[in-house]
């Protein structure tokens, strides 16, 4: 039995590209806040230097015995944490927008919410085997057996979305949701029907939260001249006088073509200078690429890819089912976790506070990115890849 020791080479170098650039694209932060010059830059590597060490530790273990301890270990206990985190007091939480995120811990902020996507994970593809298999049902049937998962995620969506304000994460998860069900052997009209519950359920959540109205405002005037030229003049109802500018996303767009096919240089970007705020965590795809370049920043996404290919093709070589359903699960979130990413710093859609998987400054991302990995790199070893 062998490792899939490429995996692990691919995700070591976009763990040492997030140490490099969370050096480079922090310098404004770290004047602003008065930190030490390499503050960023030390935590990152620290994380990153754990990270490494948790993945391939993990990846020497048998996925028979420890897969479903870990599995549950996180789904359980992170559910717990973030239930019971808005009820601790405030110098055990932190703070975002009125929302609680993170539980701090001495020299470190948890994100229950990034582990749980694990543990999430790896729930259905353990319950989804055993409740779900190839053989012909009505559409009926199919809800009748995914109905306990729609109240399940219902649940979800109330601790995320609604008390962490985090309708990103949801719809990460809820994308990873369809598509894992769609995989385990539930119909094509159970897809579209999941498709269109998340539509709905995200169509409620949005209309109840003012900030969020006002971001898709903010995101359809940049983009409302483009797309009303190519409609019929009878959609011109739908322009938006008034709304706030989206300056965020003008600024991000103005760094990746400042970038030009070369770029800057690695420490030489200017916008990450006040202009585009989170500039080493949310708007990262942007701040390296105004350093180096679009040549550059295709051979880290080339990177990011290859990791995807590799994780993807472990799950499709996967004679195990829960195997096979957790290692595609973790590729859809990866996956997702970057489109979001990516489409909203470009203005494709509406911007949202989304890490980049293993890009990202950030400690919880970073590890949970790391078990994540670690876990399929476990899995790898069952699989026929050789």
């Amino acid at each position: 039995m062998y490792t899939d020791r490429k995996l692990f080479y691919l995700c070591v170098c976009l763990l040492g590209i997030s140490a490099i650039f969370s050096l480079s694209l922090s310098v404004y932060t770290v004047r602003f806040f008065h930190y030490e010059e390499y503050h960023f830059f030390i935590r990152q590597s620290i994380v990153v230097a754990i990270g490494v060490c948790l993945m391939w530790g993990l990846s020497q273990l048998n996925p028979d015995k420890a897969l479903k301890f870990i599995g549950f270990g996180l789904f359980f206990s992170c559910l717990i944490l973030m239930g019971a985190m808005h009820f601790l007091p405030a110098s055990f939480v932190t703070e975002s927008g009125g929302a609680r995120r993170w539980i701090r811990l001495p020299g470190f902020s948890l994100a229950p919410v990034e582990f749980f996507k694990i543990g999430f994970v790896y729930f259905l593809a353990w319950s989804f085997t055993r409740k779900i298999d190839e053989k012909k049902r009505t559409m009926q049937e199919d809800l009748a057996i995914l109905f306990p998962y729609i109240l399940l995620f219902l649940l979800i969506v109330y601790l995320i979305a609604v008390m962490q304000n985090d309708l990103g994460q949801v719809v990460v998860l809820a994308a990873t949701f369809i598509m894992m069900a769609l995989f385990a052997g539930t119909s094509l009209k159970i897809f579209m029907v999941g498709v269109s519950f998340v539509l709905c359920v995200g169509t409620i959540i949005i209309i109840n939260s003012e900030h969020r109205i006002n971001r898709i405002k903010s995101w359809w005037v940049g983009v409302q001249d483009i797309v009303l030229s190519v409609l019929p003049e009878s959609f011109a109802t739908l322009r938006v006088e008034n709304a706030d500018e989206p300056w965020q996303i003008s600024n991000s767009l103005n760094a990746i073509n400042h970038g030009g096919l070369f770029g800057q240089g690695l420490g030489a970007g200017t916008f990450k200078l006040g202009f585009l705020s989170e500039v080493h965590t949310d708007f990262v795809i942007a701040g390296i690429t105004e350093e180096i370049g679009l040549l550059g920043i295709f051979g880290v996404v080339g990177i990011f890819i290859a990791v995807l290919f590799r994780i993807f093709r472990i799950s499709g070589r996967s004679e195990n089912k829960v195997y096979h359903l957790f290692t595609l699960g973790v590729g859809l979130v990866f996956s997702f976790s970057f489109i979001i990413n990516s489409y909203g710093i470009t203005s494709i859609t509406p911007i949202k506070g989304i890490a980049v998987p293993f890009l990202s400054y950030g400690g919880s991302s970073v590890l949970a990115t790391c078990i994540a990995v670690g876990m399929v790199l476990m899995i790898s070893k069952k699989a026929k890849i050789w």
